[in-house]
């Protein structure tokens, strides 16, 4: 059985692959939801699912999360690029053990990389996820905010070093 958090030189292989499954099943779930929201919807168009607690509201979003830093497109496509470039090399660095920390760095490139699809595609990111007391967010945000929370729960939980441990 696989743990999360030490794996055998053997298991190596198996987590890299869970990883490439992770980022492929993220972008392809947020792209095929995008796509029934953008096919099926206007702009603005809200559907209560949950009157005054959940909605299905198709908006496109320009910026980053809250919709800062609006229209600046090429430099989101560039901070994504740096995130790629961050993940191979943090990714490789992490040996045969951390598996946590390399599923959460999955589920993080997995959502930059659905929301730097739609920055291609259509020059803005497709929000849908309306919770009417938070902004409209979509399945690439979540997968990033679930990856960063995984990710620093691994960095808190991680045992400090020694000074003999460092020395050495």
């Amino acid at each position: 059985m696989l743990k999360l958090n030490r794996i055998s030189a053997e298991e190596n292989g198996g987590v890299y692959l869970l990883s490439v499954l992770v980022i492929m099943a993220v972008v392809a779930i947020d792209q095929f939801t995008k796509n029934v929201i953008a096919t099926t919807m206007h702009q603005g168009q809200s559907i209560p699912v949950l009157a005054n607690v959940f909605h299905i509201t198709y908006v496109g979003n320009p910026g980053a999360a809250f919709g800062m830093l609006a229209y600046r497109t090429q430099f989101f496509l560039v901070i994504t690029v740096v995130v790629l470039a961050a993940f191979v090399f943090f990714y490789r660095r992490l040996g045969n053990s951390r598996v946590l920390m390399r599923l959460s760095l999955a589920l993080i490139v997995g959502g930059s990389l659905g929301n730097f699809v739609d920055r291609l595609r259509v020059g803005y990111v497709i929000d849908f996820l309306d919770f009417q007391v938070w902004p409209v967010f979509n399945v690439a945000d979540m997968a990033i905010c679930i990856g960063v929370a995984l990710l620093c729960w691994e960095i808190l939980r991680a045992p400090a070093k020694t000074n003999n441990e460092t020395a050495g």
